[in-house]
């Protein structure tokens, strides 16, 4: 074939790439799937993270994720024990007493009220199994630290700990566990 042979097609590429080296407002109509996902992802986090400093509420959730960042580095599987923990309700004795179920919010342990801090750091009837989390936490820093440091440093650990516990066995006033 000649070298100034003419072939269709190329005629047509080869005068749609002049006028596209003069036309300077190129337009591309399709964007790409990963663009949209990516972006979409953006404003959803800018809207939870918006959501999250505005309102009052979850404050027991907030002491463990202080911000939606904090959040999404965890991989979190949940659990029915670490819903509890994480949010303050359900089997727990100043949630129940909070909404009148119970009448007392105190622990059947005897040294306190029974919220989430006080099962997590103090109490009794948990103590073999905390001194497990805290023998792990130790290895890596100091004890007693910050919930929001526990769940950063020491997840695993922490899932391990709460993810065994019996709130029935635990809030059973005459059972030793």
């Amino acid at each position: 074939m000649k070298a100034n042979a003419r072939i269709y097609g190329n005629e047509t590429a080869d005068r749609l790439a002049k006028e596209a080296t003069k036309n300077y407002y190129v337009t591309y109509s399709r964007t790409p799937k990963s663009a949209i996902k990516k972006d979409t992802w953006k404003e959803s986090i800018r809207k939870w993270r918006s959501q999250w400093e505005e309102t009052t509420k979850g404050a027991i959730t907030k002491e463990f994720f202080p911000s939606v960042e904090s959040r999404l580095a965890v991989n979190l599987n949940s659990s029915p024990n670490a819903t509890t923990i994480m949010t303050g309700h359900g089997n727990i004795r100043s949630y129940l007493h909070r909404l009148k179920i119970i009448d007392s919010p105190e622990c059947p342990c005897k040294h306190g009220t029974q919220t989430v801090d006080h099962l997590i750091f103090q109490c009794e009837r948990l103590k073999n199994e905390r001194d497990i989390l805290k023998n792990s936490v130790l290895k890596k820093g100091n004890w007693p630290l910050s919930i929001s440091e526990l769940i950063n440093r020491n997840f695993k650990q922490f899932i391990r700990y709460i993810n065994p516990m019996d709130f029935e066995k635990i809030n059973h006033s005459n059972e030793k566990l």
